[in-house]
C-alpha cells in the first residue's frame, strides 16, 4: 500500500529520492540495509530509488562491495551553480546588515595574489573619518585584518612565502615586522575566529574581519567593519565579533561551504 501511494504521489517520491542523496551525503558508500534503516523505508523502496539515481547518473554501485555512493555528477552539477554565483549580489545583504547592527564602514575584498582587492565598501553611517580604502584598492594582506583573516587559513609555507614576497614596512608605530610575531598573531586568529587590524595599517582606525569559505578549500574573500578606534573599543570589538562571525557562517553556508 505504501508503495501504491508513493507511485501515486510524485511529490514524496521526490522527497524520497533527495532523502536517499543527502543521506549518502552525509555517510558515504551505504549497504541497502544500511540505507533503509537510516531512512525507516522498506529496501524494496530504496532499491528502486537507487536504481532511478544510478539511471539518471546521480549514484553509482562498488562491484566489489556492493554498496551505493553518489557520483560526481552531483558534484559537476553544484559546481556549475556556484561558478555563476555572483558574490556581490550574495554578499551584500550581509555586509548591509553588518552596517547597520554597527554604523561603521564595512569592506569586501578578494584575494589577489600576495594582496588583498577592494571589491566593496559601505561608508560609515555614524561621524566621518576618512580612510585611505576604496574600491578598486589593492593592499598588502600583512598589515590588514581582512589579508590577516586569509593568511590564517593557509598553510605555513604560504604564509611565509607571501611574507618574503610582500615590501614589510612600518606604516603605522603598530605594524606587524617581525615573522615570528605575525605567526602568534595569525595562531591566534584562527583561535578567536576572526582577525584585527588594530591601527596597524591607519593610525586610528581598528578593524575586525573574517574570512570567508566556499565549496573549494581555497579562501578567496574576507570581510571587515572598521571605525576609529575611540568607537571601536576593545569592548566593542568583542560585541561586534558575535555578529562578525555569525555573518561568516551564514555567508559561506550561502557560498556553498559546509563542515565536513
Amino acid at each position: 500500500m505504501a508503495e501504491e501511494r508513493e507511485a501515486k504521489n510524485p511529490v514524496q517520491s521526490a522527497e524520497r529520492i533527495f532523502q536517499v542523496m543527502e543521506t549518502l551525503a552525509d555517510h558515504g558508500e551505504m549497504g541497502l540495509m544500511e540505507l533503509s534503516t537510516a531512512l525507516d523505508l522498506h529496501k524494496s523502496t530504496v532499491h528502486r530509488l537507487l536504481m532511478s539515481l544510478i539511471y539518471m547518473g546521480y549514484a553509482k554501485q562498488d562491484e566489489a562491495t556492493q554498496k551505493y555512493m553518489l557520483s560526481y555528477k552531483v558534484v559537476n552539477m553544484a559546481g556549475k551553480i556556484l561558478e555563476r554565483m555572483d558574490i556581490l549580489q550574495v554578499a551584500k545583504p550581509y555586509m548591509e546588515r553588518l552596517s547597520d547592527l554597527s554604523g561603521e564602514a564595512v569592506h569586501l575584498v578578494q584575494r589577489e595574489g600576495n594582496h588583498i582587492l577592494y571589491i566593496y565598501k559601505i561608508e560609515a553611517k555614524v561621524g566621518t573619518i576618512r580612510m585611505v580604502s576604496h574600491v578598486g584598492m589593492v593592499h598588502p594582506m600583512y598589515c590588514s585584518g581582512v589579508g590577516k583573516a586569509i593568511m590564517a587559513t593557509l598553510p605555513d609555507e604560504e604564509v611565509k612565502k607571501i611574507w618574503n614576497e610582500s615590501i614589510i614596512e612600518k606604516k603605522t608605530d603598530k605594524t606587524i615586522t617581525d615573522f615570528s610575531q605575525m605567526q602568534e598573531v595569525l595562531d591566534e586568529v584562527r583561535q578567536n575566529g576572526y582577525a584585527l587590524d588594530d591601527e596597524e595599517n591607519e593610525k586610528g582606525v581598528r578593524c575586525i574581519a573574517a574570512c570567508l569559505h566556499g565549496y573549494q578549500k581555497e579562501v578567496k574573500y574576507a570581510f571587515s567593519i572598521s571605525g576609529p578606534t575611540s568607537r571601536m573599543t576593545r569592548e566593542r570589538v568583542r560585541e561586534l565579533a558575535v555578529d562578525v562571525k555569525k555573518v561568516q557562517e551564514e555567508l559561506s553556508r550561502e557560498l556553498g561551504y559546509y563542515k565536513s
